[in-house]
């Protein structure tokens, strides 16, 4: 099926045009394919612009001046125009994938058409002839994406049994796209050949599945549709075991389904909508400390999934300090001992994260409250520069040495600690005199029995 589509030639870039062009005054066809031929026919911007020829890799490296061989052996080359980088591939047909991620062998075809039919989803199999403006769609993409139905290319479960990524790339569509997921295709999603394919992807394309699918507005249709095929009880059984726990009045309405409802209502980073997603996956544990337990067992799930060791150390703080359990009846200085144990610089992802969990209950209005007195507090409280670790005490380390005859040693950073305990309790007494004054009564005193 071919279609004019001359009105969309004019959002290609320029350099885009000039390889297909080049290709042609070789002799020889170039087209763009898949996802940005489905972003341009959905009237958004396209990320990446993949280009396809009927040119044998050894003829695109000589057709231009400036080629990187990426991957020569499968077909792709990296044709450089003005600093940016633009992948040609030589039409392909595929054999077997006894990997479940890439073919055994790649064979170069000349018809567009066998190209298309390797690809996975019918929206994302579609290619644009950018010099006669015509849209190659065999599959029925294009009225696919109108009705927003998700459907693999031919045999679904041939496709996924091919690519273990596929089934994942499935679900984040279904989000990212707001498509439902035609049910043939989603019947062979949580079929145990797909299955078996699909936990021989690396944790790492895990990881960047999620991380993509948490750009969506409701991430949630990405995770349902891994729980309903049997992914997610692959990739996170421990989310999975939150089903059920602490049921509401409501079928949907326990810890699972409240994570789920906490991710779309968080507005934030994608590592920030994970924080939301596995906040209490500790619910499935018997332990009196959910929000420790949780934080332990997202330690686990992120290493499992690869994310970096920064990455990890930033959700589990906001997992581990989500239950602030604020009331009005906080002094100033429990406020000031919360700051210092949660960090300022944790603040506003941690408020974030917190009224996304109270949007997510049927009844998070005094919630929200509590949270926006808090952060009221807060800000005087750094407003007016209260020392919250003792690098902000009118005194350090050196000076306890000098004044007090001290030698180096542990008691010098103990004693700093005390007294930036005294200055939490009383802002007042940060002065250097009176600092040094309560030192030399704190090493005076007998210690603790």
């Amino acid at each position: 099926m071919s279609t004019d589509v001359r009105h969309l030639i004019d959002l290609v870039p320029e350099d885009v045009l000039d390889i297909c062009r080049r290709l042609r005054e070789k002799g020889k066809r170039g087209w763009i394919v898949g996802g940005c031929v489905r972003d341009l026919l959905r009237g958004g911007a396209a990320k990446d612009w993949d280009v396809c020829t009927d040119a044998r890799p050894e003829e695109v490296v000589s057709f231009f001046r400036k080629v990187i061989p990426t991957g020569i052996q499968h077909g792709t080359v990296t044709v450089v125009l003005r600093g940016v980088h633009y992948e040609v591939t030589t039409l392909r047909g595929e054999g077997a994938y006894s990997d479940g991620r890439r073919p055994d062998k790649v064979e170069f075809v000349d018809d567009i058409t066998a190209d298309l039919a390797r690809r996975d989803f019918t929206f994302n199999a579609m290619a644009i002839d950018p010099i006669d403006g015509h849209l190659i769609d065999p599959f029925g993409g294009r009225a696919d994406l109108e009705a927003r139905v998700l459907r693999a290319v031919g045999d679904a479960a041939e496709r996924f049994f091919e690519d273990g990524l596929r089934v994942l790339r499935a679900a984040r569509f279904s989000a990212t796209l707001e498509c439902s997921i035609a049910p043939d295709t989603e019947a062979a999603m949580g079929a145990p050949r797909s299955l078996d394919t699909f936990r021989r992807v690396s944790a790492e394309r895990v990881r960047d599945e999620w991380m993509k699918a948490m750009s969506a507005t409701k991430p949630s249709v990405a995770f349902e549709a891994m729980r309903r095929t049997g992914l997610l009880a692959i990739t996170c059984p421990e989310l999975i075991a939150t089903l059920g726990i602490e049921p509401g009045a409501t079928q949907d309405d326990d810890a699972y389904h409240r994570a789920l409802a906490s991710l779309d209502a968080c507005a934030g980073t994608p590592l920030l909508r994970v924080a939301a997603l596995l906040h209490d996956v500790g619910k499935s544990r018997d332990a009196g400390d959910t929000a420790r337990a949780s934080a332990e067992m997202v330690e686990a799930i992120l290493a499992r999934l690869k994310f970096s060791n920064d990455e990890r150390a930033r959700v589990t703080a906001l997992i581990r300090h989500h239950v602030i359990g604020y009331s009005s009846g906080w002094t100033d200085a429990a406020v000031r001992r919360w700051i210092r144990r949660v960090t300022p610089e944790l603040l506003p992802d941690l408020y974030a994260l917190c009224e996304a969990i109270a949007r997510a209950k049927r009844d998070g209005t005094a919630d929200l409250q509590a949270i926006d007195e808090l952060r009221h507090r807060v800000s005087g409280v750094l407003a007016a520069g209260a020392a919250l670790s003792t690098r902000d005490l009118k005194l350090n380390g050196r000076d306890l040495m000098t004044s007090l005859g001290l030698a180096p040693s542990r008691l010098i950073g103990e004693t700093l600690e005390r007294l930036l305990e005294l200055v939490t309790d009383d802002p007042a007494s940060n002065e250097r005199e009176t600092l040094l004054t309560a030192a030399r009564a704190m090493l005076a005193a007998p210690p603790a029995p």
